[in-house]
């Protein structure tokens, strides 16, 4: 206990850490002053190392296996909250620094995202039972960043309200073809479809293509959509539009012009893509352990810098940015309290271990987008400098339009 108490010592500045250990004695770490104060408990003697030397993945993996439990009524949530506030104590202490150090060094190595493994990643995450996203997410299943006018719209109104902010900027004419890079549950393509586009959604999970298509077909535009069970990189087909949401962060360090590569590829040379993702303020960086290993293997959240150094290596012209702060921190807000208030039924598709899993989680990346460095960009794309009209009040026009249509 002696290694793990310097560490929480030094890096627990904000708020107070309880530590009662697996000989029932209570450690107290901080002031208490400007945070939270938390009571955890370690089950677990050999928990006192795995936590000095990599408490983000053994901190995660004990609360999963019940190794590490919440005591006096404090939450998972609330763990976060404090660690979160702390972060950068943390990460100046030699031992930390050290491992983070060497975490992005391997960080190419870890992300050999080939075509097929590529797929199975992406099928570790997506091609769990959708009836566990009809717990948290809105009606329409988008599992990306929503778009909130205020911090209390509702998921289901910020959620249409990203549909319309996205179909705005694609300034669709009739009959366009559209390219959908990630198509998820089907929600923008039927959005799209509706607007008169003709859709082609490329996806990897056949769990989501599978109630993608139940969807459409419902929506009544299943003649003006397709999916294609397809990686980006085994595509080709030259569209007007193209469309990527939340899909590049699964494309993985290394892989960048690859993607970027596709999108100029498929674009008509008229045409253009809007291209929406997680991204972060800070420098280049890496994954964090527990989200690698259980969460979203392969995946990575890349600086603007990476963003913009592979769009100058493939001659594409960043016609429009948009940086959206706040707005996924406000989103996962409402998936976490959504699934806190559906854990029983969560735990029915699972187990205990499944939810403890995916609230640590979901807390972890709400906090990301609060306390840490990660945003979304929303980025408008072409080969031809005159292919996106010069002027950004087009965007803002059709969004009146689509809204004033309902």
């Amino acid at each position: 206990m002696k290694l793990l108490s310097g560490l929480l010592r030094s890096f627990i500045k904000n708020g107070r850490m309880r530590v009662i250990d697996a000989a029932g004695e209570l450690h107290e770490f901080g002031s208490g002053e400007n945070g939270p104060t938390v009571t955890i408990r370690l089950h677990s003697k050999k928990l006192y190392t795995a936590l000095f030397l990599n408490p983000e993945l053994a901190a995660g993996e004990a609360y999963m296996d019940g190794s590490l439990t919440m005591e006096e009524g404090s939450t998972c949530y609330d763990f976060m909250f404090l660690f979160s506030i702390n972060r950068a104590p943390l990460g100046a202490h030699p031992v930390q620094s050290l491992l983070r150090k060497s975490w992005k060094a391997l960080r190419r190595y870890q992300q050999k995202n080939s075509v097929e493994r590529a797929k199975a990643q992406a099928r570790h995450h997506y091609d769990l039972s959708t009836d566990l996203y009809r717990l948290f997410l809105d009606d329409g299943l988008n599992y990306s960043c929503a778009y909130y006018r205020s911090e209390d719209d509702s998921l289901e109104a910020a959620q249409a309200q990203k549909l319309t902010h996205l179909v705005a900027k694609l300034d669709l004419q009739p009959d366009m073809r559209v390219l959908e890079i990630g198509g998820g549950w089907g929600s923008l393509a039927i959005r799209m479809a509706q607007a008169g586009a003709h859709v082609t959604s490329l996806n990897v999970s056949p769990e989501q293509v599978k109630i993608a298509e139940q969807r459409v077909k419902a929506a009544g535009v299943e003649d003006r959509v397709e999916f294609v069970l397809k990686d980006y990189r085994e595509f080709e087909g030259q569209f007007d539009r193209i469309i990527s949401v939340g899909m590049m962060e699964h494309v993985g360090i290394g892989h960048l012009d690859a993607y970027f590569g596709k999108i100029r590829d498929c674009l008509t040379d008229n045409g253009f893509a809007v291209v929406h993702s997680i991204g972060r303020m800070t420098p280049p960086g890496t994954t964090g352990p527990f989200i690698r290993k259980y969460i979203f293997p392969g995946g990575y959240v890349p600086a603007l810098s990476e963003v913009f150094a592979s769009t100058e290596r493939l001659g594409l012209w960043v016609c429009d940015a948009e940086i959206l702060r706040l707005h996924y921190y406000y989103t996962i807000r409402d998936w976490r309290i959504r699934f806190e208030e559906r854990r029983a039924d969560a735990a029915a598709l699972y187990d205990d271990a499944f939810c403890r899993m995916w609230e640590f989680y979901l807390s972890a990346v709400e906090l990301g987008f609060l306390h840490g460095s990660n945003m979304v960009f929303q980025l408008l794309l072409s080969k031809e400098r005159d292919a996106v009209p010069i002027l950004r009040d087009f965007m803002v026009d059709n969004e009146r339009i689509l809204n004033a249509a309902g």
